[in-house]
């Protein structure tokens, strides 16, 4: 104690620090605070600065960047990597050094904003493998947040394979590789596929170098179209063409695969290059052909389903993948043509008979006609000549009428086989495609399947009256119906019709004879086999003005006799001369009716 009293106080002693806890030294505060602040990174505010990640939660990262504080930023600004980890080290935009709270604050999405478009440049330029995380979908493609920019990736940037819901890519942070920047609007364009191509492109020339044909491989279905599939081979395409997938007939290709699913196909052909390749699905299963009943044979029945229908025919499908033709010609006895349609549909179950088989060539052709028996073999006995039936108008033609009597069963009407008494000059002034038609069997042609009907025969022939009432030189009423070049068609009584040449058509006042005016006519011809009557209403009053000039040249020739004492020889003469003279007047009427 004693010893303790001797000493002296120090003068300078700093109580205060002392009663603070802090250390007691010689060195002065500014010096300590001096010496403290050398430990620390000089920083500014509004600057890029790397720091390192020493903690880091669900919500909030924690960054030391060699400050006397660190700097919390949400974990949100980086989401885009998903591997972050403490040690890593990070951008950090300095915000203020310190806030109300005396808090560092920091931002990595600045930080990156900042440096975003010198690094993607880098990147074009370098070829450089970025991260970056999709934000959300677009026309077209996706928003990729890529060092804070938003750049965007096309939908065919995504994957080589083709992408049918984009929405799985949302959130997902990927690799890329900068394509394309348009300095001028500042857009980036990216794509992850530009990565996996490369990688690809080596297992593609690998698969392609071992291609063979006939080989068998592995693939997966990639795609479906209209007109076939496309298999990924593990890198390489190939396509299966529609007729290549089944045996049958497959309208559409969703019908034998779908998307997504393994199968083993086999290779048919490739070019020079190996680009297209030509797979085949069926060809790993035995030809149906092959399996067809052996003991199959021409005359047989069989049964199957239209599957094509065309204008010439129907495919029948007997089995799958054997189908037979049955022809138009083969689906009915009738020889009109007409199309496949008019007798079956796709779908239709029918029946018919094999007519011809080639196992080699796997070609059959069938008929349902064969199925009724043929109208012809019993033509006499069901359709003997002179019998008469009611058929149907099928087809004119400029010379007669096409009917059928029953299907498979034709015959032609001549013209001249129409009527007895009209002169048709076309069949379509007679009847109408479609109508019935009383005929008359005139001719069997069996060879050449075709009878010679006639539709007249059914009344008797009224030429053999005609001949007994329109004799020549008899006069009858007639209303002129036509007017020709040639002359005028005249109708008479009894539904006939006559014929007067022009100078035959003249009147006793000297005019011509109109269309539709009555007059009386002179029968001057009649020809029961050429069924022609010829008329001349002219005739009439000029042979009775040379009836009346005879009687006056005769009375005349009494008186003369009387009054003149002439020689009997003078007399005789004279009497001869006029005989002479009518004689020749008739002889030239005759000629000149002969002539007309």
């Amino acid at each position: 104690m004693e010893n303790l009293k001797n000493v002296a106080p120090i003068e300078d002693f700093n109580w205060d620090a002392y009663e603070n806890g802090e250390a007691v030294s010689n060195v002065s505060h500014e010096d300590l605070e001096k010496a403290y602040d050398n430990t620390l990174n000089k920083i500014n505010d509004r600057e890029v600065v790397d720091g390192t990640v020493i903690a880091m939660n669900k919500r909030e990262v924690v960054v030391n960047i060699g400050y006397k504080s660190d700097g919390i930023i949400p974990m949100s600004e980086f989401r885009y990597n998903p591997d972050l980890k403490v040690g890593d080290t990070v951008e950090v935009f300095i915000e203020n050094q310190e806030d109300k709270k005396g808090q560092l604050v920091l931002s990595h999405r600045k930080a990156r904003a900042t440096r975003s478009w010198d690094r993607v440049n880098a990147a074009l330029e370098n070829e450089e493998v970025i991260k970056g995380y999709i934000k959300c979908r677009t026309k077209g493609g996706m928003i990729v947040d890529v060092f804070g920019i938003e750049a965007f990736l096309p939908g065919s940037q995504i994957d080589v394979k083709p992408i049918r819901d984009y929405d799985v890519f949302v959130g997902k942070t990927m690799e890329f590789k900068v394509v394309k920047i348009n300095q001028e609007f500042k857009n980036v364009v990216v794509s992850h596929k530009a990565l996996i191509e490369a990688e690809l492109e080596q297992q593609k020339k690998e698969i392609i170098s071992k291609l063979e044909k006939g080989q068998v491989l592995e693939g997966t279905v990639k795609n479906i179209t209209s007109y076939g599939v496309f298999i990924d081979l593990g890198g390489v395409d190939g396509l299966i063409h529609i007729t290549d997938l089944s045996w049958g007939r497959v309208s559409d290709p969703h019908e034998v695969v779908e998307l997504d699913q393994k199968l083993n196909v086999v290779i048919l052909d490739f070019d020079d290059e190996k680009k297209r390749i030509a797979l085949g699905l069926k060809q790993l299963t035995p030809h149906p052909w092959d399996a067809l009943d052996p003991n199959l044979k021409v005359g047989d029945h069989v049964k199957g389903k239209v599957v094509v229908m065309a204008d010439y025919g129907a495919f029948i499908e007997i089995a799958p993948g054997v189908e037979g033709l049955i022809h138009v010609s083969e689906m009915s006895w009738s020889q009109h043509l007409r199309s496949a349609q008019d007798f079956m549909k796709v779908g239709d179950e029918v029946e018919a008979v094999v007519l011809t088989l080639d196992r080699e060539e796997r070609k059959m052709s069938l008929g349902i006609k064969q199925l009724k028996p043929d109208p012809w073999e019993t033509i006499e006995e069901k359709y003997p000549v002179g019998s008469k039936h009611t058929a149907k108008v099928r087809n004119f033609t400029n010379f007669g009428v096409f009917v059928e009597i029953e299907e498979g069963v034709d015959g032609l009407i001549h013209i001249s086989d129409l009527s007895w008494t009209k002169k048709v000059k076309h069949p379509s002034e007679f009847t109408q495609i479609g109508a019935d038609i009383e005929v008359q069997v005139l001719e069997i042609d069996k060879e050449n399947r075709r009878l010679s009907l006639g539709h007249k025969q059914l009344e008797e022939n009224p030429w053999d009256v005609f001949e007994t009432v329109f004799t020549v030189g008899s006069v009858h009423e007639g209303t002129i119906i036509e007017m020709l070049d040639k002359g005028a068609v005249v109708a008479l009584p009894y539904g006939v019709e006559g014929f007067a040449t022009p100078k035959h058509l003249v009147k006793e006042d000297g005019t011509q004879a109109q269309l539709d005016e009555k007059l009386p006519f002179k029968v001057i011809e009649f020809n029961k086999d050429a069924k022609r009557i010829i008329l001349s209403h002219s005739r009439i009053f000029e042979d009775a003005a040379k009836a009346e000039e005879r009687a006056e040249k005769k009375a005349a020739k009494k008186a003369n006799s009387k009054k003149e004492e002439t020689p009997l020889i003078q007399n005789q003469a004279a009497s001869t001369t006029l005989g002479d003279i009518d004689a020749l007047a008739a002889l030239k009427e005759q000629m000149e009716a002969e002539k007309k």
